[in-house]
């Protein structure tokens, strides 16, 4: 067969395999119990004055 033939077979099976809808899987929802905290590093004037540097360019 040569390269780009119509291949019924395989055809089939790519359209079994698209079809195929997997079910075998845990629908409930995870719940995380926990808090979740970060620090920017920066106060709110220092990056006020990094963006009014940065406008300013």
């Amino acid at each position: 067969m040569s390269m780009g033939a119509y291949d019924e077979d395989e055809h089939e099976r790519r359209e079994r395999k698209a079809t195929t809808v997997d079910a075998d899987f845990d629908d409930e929802r995870t719940e995380y119990d926990g808090t979740l905290t970060y620090d920017s590093g920066d106060s709110a004037e220092e990056l006020l004055d990094q963006f009014r540097e940065l406008q300013g360019k």
